[in-house]
């Protein structure tokens, strides 16, 4: 059962805010390449895929060394985590998904493992932590109860743990899930959403399904275009680019 909708803890945390460009890209780049970056690109916030038993491409570069480097090079970082995934989701037999009987208690799991990953990489209390949950077909009344289960979970525990709680999806499906989740008066939900909608604009306002008054007071990111080619000071990547006016890594060295 979902309780009734409350204010986010985030307000009692300590937070570093960030209102810019960023990017992300499935793997940690290497330093040579965030410095050039630094230097000559319009970014200034880079998402790293930190954990998760969906993620994508393995981080030989993503250590606490690494962490520290890029915060001196003064990139404010947005810490993905790639977890079970929605009933719903189509995808081969290695995807991970969530067992609707147990959500709750497995998003509580995968917060807990979010929270011990980040904080090994150095990223503290205050840090905004993103559950990533990609794009699932809409429509199916169970799917989206345990979707649902699952992001409350995530959300009280990575906030009793002291930690901003973070959500990543699609506009047309969990964003829209949750947006519908707040006029209902359901919750706790997450203190920020990171919502991916391909329209070329880089902006926050004017959100697809989301009111002008939800998570407004700097909790937003938009991924605005995804899978992009670019290069900076001769350093190239395939990136998504980011709209951000959101809270982002707090890092201890």
């Amino acid at each position: 059962m979902f309780a009734a909708a409350q204010p986010a803890s985030a307000d009692e945390l300590p937070v570093n805010l960030f209102t810019g460009r960023g990017f992300d890209a499935c793997a940690a780049p290497s330093l040579t390449t965030m410095r050039r970056w630094a230097r000559h690109s319009p970014y200034g916030a880079a998402g790293i895929y930190f954990g998760g038993i969906n993620r994508a491409c393995a981080q030989p570069r993503l250590t606490p060394d690494w962490v520290a480097s890029v915060d001196r090079m003064g990139w404010r970082l947005l810490p993905l985590y790639a977890g079970l995934q929605a009933p719903c989701r189509k995808g081969g037999h290695r995807l991970r998904r969530i067992d609707p009987a147990q959500a709750r208690d497995q998003g509580r799991d995968q917060a807990a493992d979010a929270v011990s990953r980040a904080d090994a990489l150095g990223l503290d209390q205050g840090s905004a932590l993103y559950l990533d949950m990609e794009n699932y077909p809409r429509g199916n009344a169970r799917c989206t109860r345990a979707v649902l289960d699952f992001v409350v979970g995530w959300t009280v525990e990575i906030q009793d743990s002291g930690y901003w709680a973070g959500f990543y999806s699609s506009a047309d499906s969990g964003i829209a899930d949750l947006a519908a989740a707040r006029r209902a008066g359901l919750g706790p939900l997450p203190d920020a959403l990171w919502y991916a909608h391909w329209n070329g604009r880089a902006r926050t306002s004017k959100a697809k399904h989301l009111s002008p008054q939800a998570w407004s007071d700097h909790q937003r990111v938009h991924q605005y275009r995804g899978n992009v080619r670019e290069s900076y000071g001769g350093a190239a990547l395939t990136v998504d680019r980011n709209a951000v006016d959101s809270a982002v890594a707090v890092v201890r060295y």
